[in-house]
């Protein structure tokens, strides 16, 4: 099956890339072939590729993985260039199976900051995609050559990475290949860590999940795309395993994280030191790191806990994290990327054209020193029509409402929508089977939660409907997050909206909303009413309220994944309450 995650168990059963055709829609809108392009642009550009070929070394110690996670994505879509791509790899494979353009003088030698076993990790998920997308090929065979070499480094002693990754693809390449050492692995490396087993860093074991032991964690903590990465591997191994206890941890943990650690976007990381999860209730929102990567990362976790339990909860963040943060990642021309994603931004950014060297410089920006999220998101969206829709001996289930063709086991479904612009959708039966079939839609919780479900035997040419309220809503932060008490954000359907403000216009800082009156829908953009504020200004900024005059406006706000698309601006998700 050509699908990035095909587990063995579960209660779903996914469907491949071949098996979902996205229709002109949100998702199909998505610029997938044009990002492909600018990565593989980049990276001949800033030398990364180069490195393969034993050019003077350019680029962080894990760039190598950029060239991995773009090869992913070329694997998806058939990409003639991954064929040039691998004879180029391939080269510099050693005999052993070691391949690493940073660390070969030195091999293992700094396992906590190498990234030499992570590198390893998006190869294998490369030639994994290629094996399921294509049959097989270079790329693959290359790829168990250095899969077998890390099982012979590291199948004995303690050792694990300072960057969780490689733990699930080992398990995908098991599931391709039934080869038990690949699993055996993984499960090793996914034991060991919190034993301890890295050394103590200035950012604390938690940091790479080293503090305690997987089965004691209690909520996600520490770096977060590696925590995210991790708990991708944990479920894998329960699948794969039939370990329920270990799946029920992965819940609890999830379940916590997103009740109090997560903001409004789905978007996780509230600490810019260490890109890390915050306390319980440390949600900022001009602080939030909410790295793409991480967004990616959870909609990974999501879609691997929908699969194994079948509960339509982590379908809705997924949904969430996709529509706020991954799809924000990007601009829209699919040339330059957000690499956080704040939900305020005070200061107007710049836009950069060159390699930005800052994580958080304002707007998105072309490229970056660290380069991770473009990838991410080339592989991400190649494999998108994966993530729409399962099957199983009953029937066929609809996560993910957009326009799509959907076929599973003689079942052909077209869906027609225009979400998440509008709520309203058409389930029309292109071929069924004569016997009966189970066709489901998630509700989202959004739209009253629960699941539409129609059980039939079908005739080609049947129609089911549904119309999902999209009523825009105030939605207000828990009392517990302190840095959000006053404040109100508005949401319609799976959208966060924002007030975006250009360098001209009067500051966001100086407005506040009137949640007395209902926002309304203007042109798929929402129309609030509020005041700006007029304050004298003081010699000291505290004491007695000031005087201050207000002016009565209606604030036009848009969907969050769209700001930073108009030049240098400001931004707000959370709206104080006047």
């Amino acid at each position: 099956m050509d699908s990035p995650v095909v587990p063995s168990g579960g209660v779903l059963t996914p469907l491949g890339v071949s098996s979902v055709r996205l229709n002109p829609g949100f998702w199909a809108s998505l610029p997938t072939e044009t990002i492909i392009d600018h990565c593989h642009e980049w990276i001949g550009r800033v030398g990364w590729a180069a490195n393969f070929t034993g050019a003077p070394r350019r680029g962080r110690e894990f760039s190598d993985s950029e060239v991995y996670k773009l090869m992913e994505a070329m694997a998806w879509t058939h990409d003639p260039r991954l064929d040039e791509l691998t004879s180029v790899i391939a080269g510099a494979q050693e005999p052993d199976g070691y391949l690493n353009t940073k660390w070969g003088h030195a091999r293992y030698s700094d396992l906590e900051w190498g990234h030499e076993l992570y590198c390893y990790g998006h190869l294998i998920q490369a030639g994994v995609a290629q094996a399921r997308a294509s049959g097989g090929g270079e790329l693959f065979e290359l790829v168990k050559r250095a899969a077998d070499h890390v099982c012979h480094m590291f199948m004995n002693g303690r050792g694990v990475c300072g960057h969780p990754e490689i733990e699930m693809a080992l398990i995908e390449l098991y599931r391709v290949t039934r080869a038990e050492r690949y699993l055996e692995m993984a499960r090793r490396f996914i034991d060991r860590r919190g034993t301890p087993a890295l050394a103590d860093i200035e950012l604390g074991r938690a940091y790479f999940q080293d503090d305690v032991p997987v089965r004691k964690a209690e909520v996600f903590r520490g770096h977060v795309v590696r925590a995210l990465y991790l708990a991708c591997a944990v479920v894998d191994l329960a699948v794969e395993t039939n370990d329920r206890d270990l799946l029920d941890l992965v819940e609890r943990q999830w379940e916590r994280t997103v009740a109090r650690r997560t903001h409004l976007t789905g978007g996780m990381g509230s600490r810019h030191n260490g890109e890390s999860f915050g306390e319980d209730w440390e949600l900022p929102p001009d602080r939030a790191y909410n790295e793409t990567c991480a967004g990616v990362a959870s909609f990974m976790l999501s879609h691997r806990l929908l699969l194994a339990t079948g509960n339509r909860r982590y379908a809705d963040l997924a949904e969430r994290t996709f529509y706020n943060v991954v799809a924000a990642g990007p601009a829209l021309d699919g040339r330059s990327f957000f690499y956080t994603n704040p939900l305020q931004v005070r200061v107007a950014g710049e836009v950069t054209s060159g390699v930005s060297p800052r994580a958080d410089g304002g707007l998105r920006a072309s490229w970056r020193s660290v380069s991770c999220c473009p990838t991410n998101l080339a592989r991400t969206f190649a494999a998108l029509p994966a993530y729409v829709a399962t099957g199983t001996d009953a029937g066929l289930q609809i996560h993910h409402l957009t326009a799509a063709r959907v076929e599973h086991d003689g079942f052909a479904v077209e869906v027609d929508t225009e979400m998440p612009w509008q709520g309203a959708a058409t389930l029309r039966v292109l071929r069924a089977p004569d016997r009966l079939r189970v066709l489901s839609l998630r509700l989202p919780t959004w739209a009253g939660g629960g699941t539409a479900e129609w059980s039939r035997v079908w005739t080609p040419g049947e129609e089911v409907s549904v119309d999902l309220r999209m009523t825009p809503r105030w939605v207000e932060p828990d009392p517990r997050i302190d840095a959000l008490r006053g404040c109100v954000a508005v949401e319609r359907g799976p959208l966060v909206y924002c007030a975006e403000s250009p360098a001209d216009q009067p500051p966001l800082t100086r407005i506040t909303v009137d949640t007395s009156r209902a926002p309304e829908v203007v042109d798929e953009e929402i129309e609030v009413s509020a005041c700006v504020d007029s304050a004298e200004d003081r010699p000291w900024p505290y004491g007695p309220p000031a005087r201050t005059e207000t002016e009565p406006i209606r604030l036009r706000l848009r969907p969050y994944h769209q700001w930073g698309n108009h030049g240098p601006a400001t931004m707000r998700v959370w709206l104080p309450q006047g």
